[in-house]
């Protein structure tokens, strides 16, 4: 065997743990941050949305259904859990009549609040246990990440 198939097959499967690696860590970091929430508030497909609504404001069904990469049955579904809990309320688009926007109702907007205040809190404790390195570290794979998911 040459040397350059041996060393390519040696990054596969480098690459290969690494990914399965990735995958776990960032698979139970986002299930960890998507269990801090007020005990039966609401489930985590109506919890993502509401966060998404209270921090950038309101959405037409689409956008939010193709933000969350489901259909707009599903989505259709998650808004009408906020909104007849008093979560969200539908309003018409000031823009285009035949739309309607979801916005956060107060109510709403603090169990948001609340919800991102205790994550934040979470994340900054362990943060802090780190070392300075190993914040520079997770500093850098952020960005990495970030663009990754943005790819």
């Amino acid at each position: 065997m040459d040397k350059e198939a041996s060393e390519g097959r040696k990054a596969s499967a480098t690459e290969t743990e690494l990914s399965v690696q990735l995958r776990a860590a960032v698979g139970g970091l986002y299930r960890r941050f998507r269990g801090m929430r007020p005990e039966g508030a609401l489930g985590d497909a109506a919890m993502d949305v509401l966060t998404h609504l209270h921090k950038h404001g309101p959405a037409t069904l689409t956008e939010l259904s193709e933000r969350a990469r489901v259909s707009a049955a599903s989505m259709s579904q998650t808004v009408n859990r906020l909104t007849s809990g008093g979560y969200a309320v539908r309003t018409p688009d000031p823009h285009d009549g035949r739309k309607v926007l979801f916005l956060t109702t107060p109510e709403g907007d603090t169990i948001a609040g609340a919800t991102h205040a205790h994550r934040t809190a979470w994340l900054d404790e362990q943060l802090s246990a780190l070392s300075q390195e190993d914040r520079a570290v997770l500093a850098r794979a952020a960005e990495l990440l970030r663009a990754m998911a943005e790819s």
